[in-house]
């Protein structure tokens, strides 16, 4: 069983069970991981600057910190789905 990059509708994981890692389904999966794993990079390069720039406001900060937590939120699930324990439920 492959935990899939989305949830369902009422924020359900999802799951792919298959032995065919060249399905379709499959690969819109990796397709996906591949975008939240880039995004999660561009993210954090984001979320340095604003904390390396002493003038940046609350807004910015919170707007950073909100990507930031959603990107590591992208981030754990590939690791769960590639075989990691995160430890985290």
């Amino acid at each position: 069983m492959r935990l899939l990059p989305w949830t369902s509708d009422d924020g359900k994981p999802c799951y792919l069970s298959t032995d065919n890692p060249h399905s379709r389904l499959s690969q819109l999966a990796d397709d996906i991981e591949a975008a939240q794993l880039a995004s999660a990079e561009q993210v954090l390069a984001g979320a340095r600057a604003v904390l390396e720039d002493a003038k940046a406001g609350e807004r910015a900060v919170r707007f950073a910190l909100t990507r930031a937590v959603e990107s590591l939120g992208d981030v754990l699930r590939v690791a769960v789905s590639r075989g990691g324990d995160t430890g985290v439920r």
